[in-house]
């Protein structure tokens, strides 16, 4: 969120840095390291700013409410370069995987779908497992 906090987890051992937003100040601190930084951008502009300060890859966040796949597709028409990756409204399942990928997303990113709360309280470390295997496989036969 903030250049502090990117610092922070740098020296830490960070070796990116994914944020929520674009904040232009994180740039100079990551771009000075040789640090790659994804921020978060939910319009055509910021991911034109995010690319002229250097993002390599920028995430659209939220991406469900910032149109979907048409959003990436759609970005993806005049800006073919644009490497993205989709947070929120992630889900893993097929449908959903081969939506965002056929859009022309690099990645996706999931918190909460691949470490559901619930299985987390019940330490149900085996399933968690489970979906993340599960998902990597949707991953791999979609992007084919």
């Amino acid at each position: 969120m903030d250049p502090g906090t990117a610092s922070l987890f740098l020296q830490l051992g960070a070796n990116f840095v994914v944020g929520p937003l674009l904040n232009p100040e994180i740039f100079k601190v990551c771009n000075r390291r040789q640090v790659a930084y994804v921020p978060g951008c939910g319009s055509v502009s910021e991911i034109g700013l995010a690319q002229e300060l250097g993002a390599e890859f920028v995430k659209i966040f939220p991406a469900g409410s910032v149109g979907g796949p048409s959003f990436v597709k759609n970005i993806k028409a005049p800006m073919p370069w644009s490497n993205i990756m989709a947070t929120g409204a992630v889900e893993p399942t097929e449908e959903n995987l081969k939506a965002w990928f056929d859009a022309g997303v690099g990645c996706v990113g999931m918190g909460s779908m691949l470490f559901p709360g619930d299985v987390i309280q019940a330490k149900e470390w085996g399933k968690i497992t489970q979906i993340c295997k599960e998902t990597f496989e949707i991953v791999r036969n979609v992007r084919k």
